[in-house]
C-alpha cells in the first residue's frame, strides 16, 4: 500500500495519522507526501515525496502517469482546489486499482460552492443569499462564496456594513446572522453513503483560521439531524460540517467534502475515518470494524515542536 497525500503542504498531524491507518493494515506500507511546493515540511517526515504538478486538466496525463510509476494505491486529496479534480479523475484511476478517498463530483461540486449548499432544500441549512433581500433588517454574516476564507469574513454586519463589506469581496454571499455555539462535526460515510461514525468538536482557540485548541462534544448534540443530512448529500469517506447551535436549534452553515485540519481529533475520539476509508477501499468489509467511540471530552492543543533528524 501506497497512500499519496495529495497537496501535502505542512499537514504533518495529519501525514502521521495516515501514515499510522496505513500500517495497521499493511506492516510495510508508506505513505507519499506530494506537493506543488518542493520545501514543504511533510517531505521531511513522509515515506517518500513527491514534488507534483499543479492539479489542473493540462497536466492529468503527466500524473496518472506518474501516479502509476510510483506504485500509488491510493490518493487522499486535502485541499479544496484540488478536490474536485481528484472527483472526476476518480474512474479513471480505479480501472488503474488507484483508489481516490474523495466524494463524487456532483457532490463536491455543491458542497464548494456555498451559494448552492444554502440553497438545498433542506430546512436546516441556513438560506444564504447573493444579494440582500429587500426590507429585510436582520444582522448578516458575509462572507466569500468559495474557498475557506475566514479572514475575509464578516460576522454580525447591519444591512449598510454587510453591503459595504461585500464590496470587498469578489464573490460575496450574505446568510443571516444566528447567536450560539458553532461547532464542527467530524463524520464518515461508507461508499454508499451510510454513516459509520460523527463527533461533534469545538473550536476554543483559533488562528489565522486553523484550531490551535478544540475539544469534543462526548454526547454529540443533534446527532440525527447531522446524519440525516450527511446521507442526503450523498457524501463518502471523511467530512466535516460546519454548525451553530442557536435557542437549542441546530443549523448547518457549510461542508467540507475532505478530511479537515483538525479532524485529527475526531480519530482520537474515535470517527476512525483514514483507516476506515483505507479498509473500505481494500475490500475489507466496513460493518464488521468496530466503532469505539470516546465517553469523554477529548482536548487537542496544537503547537509547534522541535525535531531532530
Amino acid at each position: 500500500m501506497n497512500v499519496l497525500l495529495s497537496s501535502a503542504n505542512n499537514k504533518v498531524p495529519l501525514l502521521k495519522a495516515l501514515q499510522n491507518a496505513v500500517k495497521r493494515i499493511v506492516p510495510d506500507g508508506i505513505v507519499t507526501a506530494g506537493d506543488i511546493n518542493a520545501k514543504v515540511l511533510t517531505r521531511y517526515f513522509s515515506d517518500a515525496f513527491w514534488h507534483m504538478p499543479s492539479t489542473t486538466e493540462s497536466n492529468v496525463s503527466h500524473i496518472i502517469s506518474e501516479l502509476v510509476r510510483l506504485n500509488i494505491t491510493h490518493v487522499l486529496p486535502t485541499r479544496d482546489g484540488e478536490l474536485l479534480f481528484w472527483a472526476r479523475l476518480k474512474p479513471k484511476l480505479k480501472t488503474l486499482n488507484i483508489a481516490v478517498l474523495v466524494s463524487d463530483p456532483s457532490v463536491v461540486e455543491v458542497c464548494l460552492d456555498k451559494l448552492a449548499f444554502g440553497q438545498l432544500p433542506i430546512s436546516s441549512v441556513i438560506p444564504t443569499y447573493d444579494r440582500l433581500p429587500e426590507g429585510d433588517n436582520s444582522e448578516w454574516v458575509v462572507k466569500e462564496r468559495y474557498g475557506a476564507g475566514s479572514q475575509s469574513l464578516g460576522i454580525k454586519l447591519a444591512t449598510n456594513n454587510a453591503l459595504a463589506h461585500a464590496n470587498e469581496l469578489t464573490n460575496p454571499i450574505f446568510q443571516p446572522y444566528y447567536n450560539g455555539q458553532e461547532i464542527s462535526i467530524d463524520g464518515w460515510l461508507t461508499h454508499d453513503s451510510k454513516v459509520k461514525a460523527l463527533v461533534c468538536r469545538v473550536r476554543d482557540i483559533v488562528v489565522n483560521g486553523e484550531s490551535q485548541v478544540t475539544y469534543t462534544l462526548p454526547d454529540c448534540p443533534f446527532e440525527d439531524v447531522f446524519t440525516d443530512i450527511l446521507e442526503a448529500l450523498k457524501l463518502t469517506g471523511p467530512v466535516v460540517l460546519q454548525a451553530i447551535i442557536s435557542e437549542n436549534t441546530a443549523w448547518i452553515i457549510e461542508c467540507n467534502s475532505r478530511f479537515g485540519g483538525a479532524s485529527t481529533l475526531g480519530i482520537q475520539a474515535g470517527v476512525d475515518s483514514l483507516y476506515w476509508s483505507l479498509c473500505e477501499s481494500s475490500g475489507i468489509n466496513i460493518t464488521d470494524i468496530e466503532v469505539k467511540m470516546a465517553t469523554k471530552s477529548v482536548r487537542q492543543v496544537r503547537v509547534a515542536v522541535d525535531f531532530y533528524l
